[in-house]
């Protein structure tokens, strides 16, 4: 093994699991999750000397990004993009609740809410999905997701907004029972 190898896998590897979720959330499959991180991985070799001094993880990330949408242009998947408004894309996000982890009924609810959850966020258009899941599932920087989606911060913040909102209408409209509740809340 050269030195070049083992300091790629130094790199890298760390970052296999972060690769492997932003791709399966990006591209809705499994196998094509790890298809993408494998070219990604490949790819990220062959130019592994033009990181200097950078953090591996955005770095790498933005390659299995790219990776992703290389596939959904070629197979056409990238007809689900939403348009950009400014005003609605905008709005703060509201805080989740916290809940009682020790009642049965409410880790049913729990595990429920998860799976609605889940499902919204697959619902999304790729470039609200890829902040939703860098951001909140990663716990990248702001700064890190502009690196790897290839815009401008303000770019990021709008994205993660929009994303945010559309996930909270998307949950709102599942929720039985919920109109009144949805009328009061219109201003969110």
């Amino acid at each position: 093994m050269t030195d070049r190898t083992r300091q790629f896998e130094a790199a890298a590897l760390p970052h296999l699991d972060a690769a492997w979720n932003l791709a399966r959330w990006l591209l809705r499959d499994d196998q094509l999750a790890d298809d993408a991180v494998q070219e990604a991985y490949l790819r990220a070799f062959r130019f592994f000397e033009g990181l200097r001094g950078e953090s591996a993880r955005p770095w790498l990330l933005g390659i299995v990004r790219n990776a992703c949408y290389d596939w959904m242009r070629q197979n056409r998947q990238l007809a689900d993009q939403v348009e950009f408004d400014e005003l609605r894309d905008s709005e703060s996000a509201a805080a989740p609740a916290s809940a009682d982890a020790g009642d049965p009924a409410r880790l049913w609810e729990q595990r429920a809410q998860g799976e609605r959850v889940n499902a919204a966020i697959d619902a999304l258009p790729p470039v609200y999905r890829e902040v939703i899941v860098l951001r909140e599932l990663e716990e990248m920087r702001y700064e890190d997701i502009a690196r790897i989606a290839g815009v401008p911060l303000g770019t990021v913040m709008s994205r993660l907004s929009r994303a945010r909102a559309l996930l909270r209408d998307s949950l709102r409209a599942e929720r039985p029972g919920d109109a009144g509740e949805r009328t009061h809340h219109a201003g969110f």
